[in-house]
């Protein structure tokens, strides 16, 4: 198992996601189509192309999804119980087909559950940038760890 349990963080813990993913035309149309999410910029390369960003723009729901998935298997692989939710979520800046993301995560709060003894709650921050340093997804993530059997 690869995630921590809520007892083996501390706040300011900050990782350095190794995997990284490079973001392509297929993964954009896929889960622009899957999410039923008909906007041009994302699925009409004319409409993008005529657009402030003139190409296509990756569907920001993509990119948050993907910050939080790079984060995974350092975080909370096999400790999780439930995320309990995701706040001040930002996208300073554009993602476009063919940028490599790679994301970053720190711990922010950590905070024993009042009604399960056995698990705690840790904020993390995570920052998602792509190759050339630009932040392009930063959100804060409340979840439910299992404690430690020690």
């Amino acid at each position: 198992m690869a995630g921590r349990h809520f007892d083996e963080w501390n706040i300011g813990d900050k990782i350095t996601h190794e995997i990284r993913r490079t973001v392509t035309e297929a993964d954009n149309l896929f889960f622009t189509v899957m999410t039923h999410n008909p906007q041009p910029l994302h699925l009409d390369v004319e409409a993008a192309k005529a657009s402030e960003f003139g190409q296509i723009l990756v569907n920001g729901t993509y990119t948050f999804a993907l910050m939080v998935g790079l984060s995974v298997a350092d975080t909370t692989l096999g400790t999780l119980v439930a995320n309990l939710g995701y706040d001040k979520l930002v996208m300073p800046k554009p993602v476009f087909l063919g940028d490599t993301l790679h994301a970053t995560s720190e711990v922010a709060a950590l905070r024993q559950s009042k009604s399960r003894p056995d698990t705690g709650i840790v904020t993390f921050v995570h920052e998602a940038t792509n190759q050339r340093g630009e932040v392009v997804c930063r959100c804060e993530r409340s979840a439910l760890l299992k404690k430690s059997a020690a």
